[in-house]
């Protein structure tokens, strides 16, 4: 029978915290039985001088009898262990789902419990109402319903663990203890999990979803991952484990297999992301970091007519999730990088044939961003949702490595691995079992440079590339990887333009450093520190220091990146909120608050010119296109607030903007904040988004009428929030009109700066 929600909610867990409290009763009473068993009449029955049948009989039976009253003690404590990790466990789950029972009341959602585990989340119809909602209300039902679901399927694991925990530990045999004994819940969960883990692709369908939900909320746990791993063996033992599994569950056009195949992938790579970390109480020893490298250029025997995959290969695909420890993956990542520059194609040469058209057949079974086959892009993704360890790689010096992974101590190596990946004519390799030559081994040599830009995200920002929401965790070296990226990427950069793949790494890393952005254009001539620039950046809500990238390498970055639509998108996006942010901030500091917007208004014509500048070069020879995509560029620009999906971000390092403010993916912006303050709060974060839907264009006759072109809206888009900071801080006319005469020369100037490039450019 399945727990519900109505279990869960309802459960009266004083009780099983009584059972807890008795239970370690019993233990301690039948510790003290025990001992006395052993120390009192067995000690005197083996010292006693009996001979004869009946001494022997005697001897035996209370040897038997202290054994027994010790195992009692063993399978107490494994219950004893077992029930208050329970107890513990679902005492948070259920405070987690009061919670979200409280806050489904307060968006007036009904939460309907469907009796099998899952529930569905509802708005009730109103009498009379349209039963339209907003984007935010549906993201807070589908988020909730998620959210809860999760829980309970959590619940539901521990349930079954404890279950089978206590029937193993009882052995259902009421006339003899001692079977399994567990120290912990993770111990019985690791223990399962090994089990069926040496089932192999033997595995049901039903065994293979048990492991995965055991993983799945266990894989973070460093007891129970350490435990896991060791139950497979060594090393090669879990390489070999994976290996069988990934193509088992990639071969053929099962598609539920594969799910289980994908979910499996991404429990052990958290797992082994925990196990590794040596900061962690339970760890795998640091020869496992060792024993990958050997293995690494080696090959692994998976069936005994099959391919030989290398070790590199079967790592890569775990890699690819968890937040690796730069102890661990980084090695692993050097030598790799190495490897591919002496030899580019050297893990192409044993890739199987594909059976037929099943392309995806590999040790990659999420399909994101290749087979498995090129460990390169395999790791790269993995420092993608590495930030510590990706900043490390790209600004660390660099270590040598040999054939079979052990430090070679008396090289150098005499390139970094930045300049070496971001080489304009860098080698990637095809990822692909599609025939050289065809459209999807092109795309395949694509996924590598879209690797690179998430490892360049994590590096910069201080987040995984894809993490929901992303928190902001920048300092200088941060800032140092980001000032590599600005000089390579740019449109006066002698390495050329960036793979078209990653330009959206490129406007997230622009939109996470917009701050710095703007305070490296506000430096003409030099002027910047002189005048003291820093008065009118304030505090940034990730409590980093700015640093200056350039005024011109900053404005070419832009140009670069703003020159695309989505690239424009997300910058604009950032900058709108950016600018907002500090408007907010200096409601009672008009002399900063004009100089903070004269700067953001330049870089606004920066964004507006380089996006103008990209309609035309795209569009340079066809006039009926170039003037669609300017009118949907001014379109998107009208609208820009509406409906955005908009959050505080953990730990209050910046807000979060979603796709419907008409950007790519989740992006982390941050913003200026009022003297004193040290984070946003959601207050702060609120007054900021509502001051700028205060601001916005709306779809209507007039503001269509009004407005004409992109370069309208684009002087609008900075003049209607100067025109609601005059009002708010009760502004006089002239100084208003003088304030918004200042922010009309910043903007053209931001304009005129970008123009010049483009003459420059011809």
């Amino acid at each position: 029978m399945a727990l519900t929600y109505t279990d869960l909610i309802e459960v009266d867990l004083g009780r099983l915290g009584s059972a807890v409290s008795d239970w370690d009763s019993t233990v301690k009473g039948l510790k003290t039985l025990a001992e006395s068993a052993r120390t009192g009449m067995l000690a005197k029955s083996d010292a006693a001088r009996w001979a004869g049948v009946n001494a022997t009989v005697t001897r035996g039976f209370v040897a038997e009898t202290a054994k027994e009253i010790s195992d009692l003690h063993t399978e107490a404590g494994s219950i004893h262990h077992v029930l208050d990790d329970a107890h513990t466990e679902l005492v948070s789950l259920q405070k987690q789902i009061r919670a979200a029972q409280a806050e489904a009341r307060k968006w007036g959602i009904s939460v309907q419990d469907y009796g099998d585990g899952t529930v569905h989340c509802v708005y009730p119809h109103i009498r009379g109402d349209t039963d339209v909602r907003t984007t935010e209300e549906n993201t807070a039902r589908d988020e909730l319903a998620g959210r809860i679901n999760r829980i309970l399927a959590h619940a539901a694991e521990i349930d079954a663990s404890v279950t089978r925990a206590l029937n193993k530990s009882h052995g259902n045999d009421a006339h003899n203890a001692g079977h399994s004994s567990y120290d912990s819940l993770d111990d019985a969960q690791a223990e399962r999990a090994a089990e069926l883990a040496e089932l192999g692709p033997e595995m049901s369908d039903k065994q293979y979803l048990e492991l995965n939900s055991i993983m799945k909320f266990n894989a973070r746990d460093s007891d129970f991952s350490t435990d896991f791993y060791k139950s497979l063996g060594g090393p090669k033992d879990a390489l070999e484990f994976y290996g069988r599994m990934s193509l088992n569950g990639t071969i053929g056009d099962d598609k539920d297999r594969l799910a289980l195949t994908r979910q499996l992938q991404k429990n052990m790579g958290l797992a082994l992301a925990s196990a590794t970390d040596p900061d962690n109480k339970s760890h795998l020893p640091a020869s496992w970091s060792s024993e990958f490298r050997k293995l690494g250029t080696q090959p692994i025997q998976l069936y005994p007519a099959g391919s030989a995959p290398y070790g590199y290969q079967l790592l890569g695909g775990m890699l690819r999730y968890g937040n690796y420890d730069a102890r661990f993956i980084n090695p692993i990542a050097e030598h790799i990088v190495q490897l591919h520059r002496k030899d580019p194609q050297r893990f192409m040469g044993n890739k199987p044939m594909a059976p037929g058209s099943d392309l995806d057949w590999g040790f990659n079974p999420s399909g994101r961003n290749g087979a498995g086959y090129d460990p390169l892009t395999s790791v790269l993704e993995g420092l993608g949702h590495s930030p510590e360890a990706a900043k490390k790689f790209f600004t660390d010096a660099p270590t040598v490595y040999k054939e079979d992974g052990t430090v070679d101590k008396n090289a150098t190596l005499g390139y970094s691995y930045f300049d070496e990946l971001n080489k304009t004519d860098f080698e990637w390799a095809p990822d692909s079992l599609a025939h050289a030559g065809s459209d999807e081994a092109k795309h395949a040599r694509e996924t590598g440079a879209d690797a690179l830009g998430h490892a360049l995200e994590a590096a910069t920002t201080g987040a995984a590339w894809d993490a929901d929401p992303p928190v902001l965790r920048r300092d200088e070296q941060t800032a140092d990887v980001m000032q590599k990226v600005i000089d390579r990427y740019n449109v006066a950069s002698e390495g050329g333009p960036p793979p078209e793949i990653m330009k959206d790494s490129l406007a997230r890393m622009g939109a996470a450093y917009i701050d710095d952005l703007n305070y490296s254009i506000d430096d003409f001539g030099g002027s910047g520190d002189p005048l003291n620039r820093n008065a009118h950046f304030g505090q940034s809500s990730d409590g980093s220091k700015r640093t200056s990238f350039g005024e011109d390498p900053a404005a070419n970055f832009m140009m670069l990146v703003a020159g695309d639509a989505d690239g424009y998108q997300t910058l604009a996006s950032a900058q709108q909120v950016y600018m907002g942010s500090g408007l907010a901030a200096f409601e009672n500091d008009e002399d900063n608050a004009n100089l903070f917007a004269q700067n953001a208004a330049k870089v606004n014509g920066i964004l507006d010119e380089s996006r103008s500048h990209g309609i035309r070069e795209e569009f340079k020879d066809d006039e009926t296109t170039k003037g669609m995509e300017t009118t949907k560029q001014g379109e998107w620009r009208k609208t820009l607030m509406t409906g955005v999906v908009t959050a505080v971000a953990a730990g209050g390092t910046a807000l979060v903007l979603g796709p419907a403010a008409g950007i790519v993916a989740t992006t982390a912006v941050p913003v200026l904040l009022g003297t004193g303050a040290s984070a946003v709060s959601t207050a702060y974060g609120n007054h900021t988004m509502q001051y700028l839907q205060d601001t916005e264009y709306k779809n209507d006759p007039q503001a269509l009428q009004a407005v004409q072109g992109m370069t309208s809206i684009g002087q609008r888009a900075v003049t209607q929030p100067i025109l609601s900071y005059a009002e708010t801080t009760g502004m006089n006319d002239n100084d208003a009109k003088n304030f918004v005469n200042a922010i009309e020369q910043s903007y053209l100037a931001g304009k005129q700066k970008i123009s010049s490039n483009e003459e420059a450019s011809q």
